[in-house]
């Protein structure tokens, strides 16, 4: 008998993942679904499990948060809700393991036998930890503190020993044992945040000030961030707000003392101090080195050369590539989805491992083989007739808002040489915030203004760059992969080649490096097809990609979201190679744009009634 559980992250991030017989099926990111982003409790990704799936066991993740009851069953409401589907459902609660989620994801999805995992975060579950000095001692010592970074032992099937945690509070003591340290300073991934709302984009917006750091470079007026031996967060320059966030103290540093409005550089680059830059610049090298030393604490504690990383740092991709160089004889996996969603798959096979284990099943490994792991959509032509698609695009008595015509990838890719931005929507959604060939915007990576072009197409910030999706076959003649055969999830920030550098400016970073997904034909057969067909015109081999949303708004999932976002913004084409379909938008659309405010399907129909008259 199959047994499939469904584990959820309620907190931001919010996500639940199926896992059947010990296989990965669905993630689904509950903003993608309801279209607010960061989205928690994952209710509309549950109901769409639970319709399509039944369900023996639920496992309830995050971080440990309160859970309220609700009235006459006093059930928290995702035990409710899925006992209205399936009365006879067994629960498991992990909130004050979230740290385990984290390592038992990355392991999972590494296929290693064993592994050393490294967790760096924000702030884990709250936890209760015995200080106590001595062993022997009677009286047992307790504080509490989050979890913010860890060292776990791993081995297949399921066996996960912490071998070093570090936790956190506001007014936490100072402890320091073998295994254990606490304290009250910021950590590692609050000092990145810390910066990050300093420079205006909030602390959950790390992305940003990665971008912004190799803008930068060092300042001696900028103190170090992170102090001593141990690396703790310097609280002269840095004030700790667990679990939320941090900030800079600029009272007691005169040259952080903000004299601008982040908002005017963000907009203009001529605007942009030196103090901003060069901060982040700052908080990158620091955090990445630090992390390179918890790598070497791993090893160290562990003796493996296998290493899984996840946690919120693990999608710093500059970092990422940092210890593809400091550590060339370790084999490194960072998990894809390590920001707290994708906790919900290390708790979903971790309980399914332990099932099967009990009932003396053979367990397979399931390594991590594709992030299309969102919903499954069935559409055909029949449904762009919603929209009001025009049908016969040649005849101009019929032409409207929006045309429709027969695409071949060699059609996009002549679109995309002619430096035409084209969206493409096909198959199952991405997991975890990389768009892959899925949910993308294409462009020519050769156009010298290709950055600030789809940059104010998007809503994005200047200084933000954008990836490449390269044809694998030809990677290694345009990047330095530093002994990398692939990187198909877009993990890591590599140096572009030297004598390709000025051929595809616009996916190259200031500092010479470009976030990069390599693709095969069996990974993406659609996706693959028409980057070969653009190499076939422009002898490049890959393609400018970026997530296909606005600035500020989830990846879209279905059509609706795709075809919305081409009316709320300045993209005009968007390629369905399933169909053998190019949807064009007239540029007429700006005068009808539907409110910011609307959303989804009354967007059509208020677009439609002004169309119709």
């Amino acid at each position: 008998m199959t047994f499939n559980v469904m584990a959820i992250n309620p907190g931001h991030n919010g996500s639940v993942a199926l896992v059947c017989d010990g296989k990965l099926e669905y993630y689904i990111e509950e903003e993608r679904l309801s279209r607010s982003k960061y989205d928690g409790n994952p209710y509309r990704g549950m109901i769409y499990l639970m319709e399509r799936y039944p369900i023996h066991h639920l496992v309830i993740g995050g971080t440990g948060q309160e859970r309220h009851q609700l009235p006459w069953t006093g059930e928290d409401s995702y035990s409710a809700l899925v006992r209205k589907f399936y009365p006879q459902l067994s629960i498991t609660v992990l909130g004050h393991e979230h740290h385990l989620g984290h390592a038992a994801a990355s392991f999972y999805g590494s296929g290693f036998d064993s592994a050393a995992a490294v967790i760096v975060d924000g702030s884990g579950s709250r936890q209760q930890i015995d200080v106590t000095p001595d062993a022997k001692q009677d009286k047992k010592q307790f504080i509490q503190a989050f979890e913010t970074e860890s060292i776990y032992q791993c081995e297949w099937p399921g066996e996960f020993t912490p071998v070093f945690k570090r936790f956190a509070d506001n007014v936490a003591p100072l402890v320091e044992l073998s295994d254990t340290e606490v304290d009250c300073s910021v950590t590692t991934v609050k000092a990145y945040e810390a910066v990050s709302e300093y420079l205006g984009f909030g602390f959950i917006e790390a992305g940003k000030t990665m971008g912004l750091a190799p803008y930068g470079k060092r300042d001696k007026n900028i103190k170090d961030l992170l102090i001593g031996d141990l690396k703790r967060g310097d609280k002269n320059v840095l004030v700790p707000n667990y679990p939320a966030g941090a900030f800079v103290d600029q009272g007691r540093n005169s040259y952080l003392k903000q004299d601008f409005n982040p908002r005017e550089w963000h907009d203009n680059s001529s605007r942009l101090p030196n103090v901003a830059r060069n901060l982040a610049w700052k908080v990158q090298q620091e955090t990445q080195e630090y992390v390179g030393d918890l790598i070497e604490k791993a090893v160290d504690m562990t003796g493996e050369d296998n290493i899984v990383i996840s946690g919120g740092y693990g999608l710093n991709v500059m970092a990422n590539y940092y210890y593809k160089e400091r550590f060339p004889e370790l084999n490194i996996y960072v998990d894809p989805i390590s920001h707290d969603g994708g906790s919900a798959i290390g708790f979903a096979k971790l309980i399914s491992y332990s099932r099967m284990g009990k009932d003396k099943v053979e367990i397979e490994k399931d390594p991590l083989g594709t992030l299309y792991l969102g919903p499954k959509y069935d559409y055909d032509e029949k449904i762009l007739e919603k929209y009001g698609i025009v049908k016969d695009a040649t005849d101009e008595s019929e032409q409207g808002l929006i045309e429709v015509s027969d695409a071949t990838a060699t059609d996009v890719a002549q679109l995309l040489k002619d430096r035409k931005i084209v969206s493409i929507f096909q198959g199952r959604s991405e997991a975890g915030p990389r768009a892959l060939g899925n949910r993308s915007i294409l462009f020519d990576p050769s156009h010298p203004q290709g950055k600030d072009l789809v940059n104010k197409v998007k809503g994005r910030e200047w200084f933000r760059p954008f990836a490449a999706s390269v044809m694998q076959e030809h990677a290694k003649d345009w990047f330095d992969l530093r002994g990398m055969e692939e990187t198909p999830f877009m993990m890591y920030a590599v140096e572009v080649k030297d004598e390709h550098i000025g051929e595809i400016s616009a996916v190259t970073h200031v500092d010479g490096t470009c976030r990069i997904q390599t693709v095969t034909e069996d990974q993406n057969k659609n996706y693959y097809n028409l980057i070969n067909e653009f190499y076939k015109l422009s002898g490049v081999p890959l393609l400018f990609n970026t997530s296909f949303n606005l600035a500020g708004k989830p990846l879209v999932e279905n059509l609706d979201d795709a075809i919305m976002t081409l009316y709320n913004s300045q993209l005009e084409y968007l390629y369905l190679p399933e169909l053998g379909k190019l949807i064009k938008l007239s540029n007429e659309r700006s005068q009808i744009l539907p409110p910011k405010s609307s959303s989804r399907l009354d967007v059509k129909e208020k677009i439609m009634e002004e169309v119709n008259g």
